[in-house]
């Protein structure tokens, strides 16, 4: 496993690389938000450790970038314990955990091996869920034997559910990285809600198991079936 930590204050970095050393966990760590990014941009991880409060680019800037890029590995925020907000805003833009300093290691490290074991590898060419399989490559989808007929925009928003598979995706989310629509820019639900109903026609009515689910008042996820 390998995990880059973006993190200023040396000491704090110092701990998380040790404790994740501890843990059979490659580390490599940046200490501003700048060199964090092109870390993340350039090389591959499989998770990331991500302080809000970062000198040259602050870590939610970073973080819109790598979600802007499509980089989907999975990231785990630290933030003041006070920052309720930008945590908040932090997972609406595409993280998938948070801990507030201080925090304990041994969660850390938990959370961060939970994470890495739910990615998926950004140059992965075939992604799978289930039966469900997208060949990258081809730009085909497939349940089982049968190819879904699927028009480019939902081939796109498949493999972003796919990419954060287990994690819910807001609706804002997936204007921002399907649409390409700017943050804070709202064209209302029935896009979204027309776009997963003729999703969900191809890719669960005609299968007996169901992989795309709404979470009331939260927004999508795809999952398997326990």
């Amino acid at each position: 496993m390998r995990v880059l930590v973006v993190e200023d204050q040396k000491k704090i970095a110092r701990a998380l690389e040790k404790a994740l050393g501890q843990a059979s966990v490659e580390v490599v760590v940046a200490l501003d938000g700048e060199a964090g990014l092109q870390l993340a941009l350039d090389e591959s991880f499989d998770a990331l450790v991500l302080d809000i409060m970062l000198p040259r680019r602050d870590g939610l800037d970073v973080l819109r970038e790598l979600r802007t890029q499509y980089r989907t590995t999975p990231v785990l925020l630290l933030s003041a314990r006070g920052e309720v907000e930008d945590r908040i805003r932090g997972l609406e833009i595409g993280a998938d955990d948070y801990l507030p300093k201080p925090f304990v290691l041994a969660e850390l490290v938990a959370r961060v091996r939970a994470l890495a074991r739910r990615g998926v590898p950004l140059d992965a060419t075939v992604l799978k869920v289930a039966d469900l399989a997208i060949d990258l490559l081809r730009r085909e989808a497939r349940r089982g034997e049968t190819r879904l007929d699927l028009s480019p925009r939902e081939l796109r928003l498949l493999e972003y559910l796919v990419r954060a598979q287990g994690r819910v995706c807001q609706r804002s989310e997936l204007y921002e990285r399907v649409w390409d629509y700017r943050a804070g820019h709202d064209p209302g639900p029935s896009v979204i809600q027309v776009a997963m109903m003729r999703l969900r026609e191809k890719v669960d009515v005609p299968f007996s198991s169901k992989l795309i689910r709404t979470v009331f008042a939260e927004g999508y996820l795809l999952r398997a079936e326990p």
